[in-house]
């Protein structure tokens, strides 16, 4: 398989999963501001889930460009990343629903962390793949974003049974951090 077709393949299951977060939006009975009131919470959740899938999709698709050749080993990092990815519509439209409630704030920051490691898995399997000179390896060098955010995702799930808004909060933070593409990989792609 090529690169190509992987991505595009990827392109196409994150842009579904896009797509029924926002069909998960229910349409508010009313014509006025005040009708918007009862789905803000969904709608926030669905904001930041949108942003950080946006993210997985930026740079997944700069990681896809260092790729060199695709093994079965790689296909199968991806379908991991593309299955926990796949929960997050989920998790979005539960927490969307009670989002001051402690078990839906642990599986969406449960999802999340596990998306985090599923990300990691297919990095370092293209890696291996790649050799000693991987242009990933030298891209990503020590990789301390990627190091911090599961464990902003773990603290996350432990932060809900304190108060959910702990774990909102450190969430926001590694979409915050994850919001500027990663510069390391671009710089290597041209």
């Amino acid at each position: 398989m090529t690169k190509g077709r992987l991505e595009a393949f990827s392109d196409g299951v994150i842009a579904i999963l896009i797509t029924i977060m926002v069909l998960e939006l229910k349409v508010p009975h009313g014509g006025d501001f005040a009708a918007l009131r009862p789905i803000l919470p969904e709608f926030l959740v669905y904001l930041l889930s949108f942003i950080l899938i946006g993210i997985y999709w930026n740079n997944h698709h700069h990681m896809l460009h260092m790729v060199e050749r695709v093994t079965g080993g790689v296909l199968w990092a991806n379908l991991h990343l593309l299955f926990w990815l796949s929960l997050v519509t989920f998790s979005t439209g539960w927490m969307g629903e009670n989002s001051t409630s402690t078990l839906p704030t642990v599986l969406y920051s449960s999802v999340l962390l596990a998306s985090a490691i599923a990300y990691y898995i297919l990095q370092s399997t293209i890696i291996r793949a790649q050799g000693p000179d991987s242009k990933l390896r030298s891209a990503v060098g020590g990789d301390l974003k990627g190091k911090i955010s599961p464990v902003l995702y773990a603290l996350a799930i432990g932060g809900a049974f304190i108060h959910v808004h702990i774990s909102h909060g450190l969430i926001i933070l590694v979409a915050l951090i994850w919001l500027v593409p990663d510069r390391r990989l671009e710089k290597r792609m041209h």
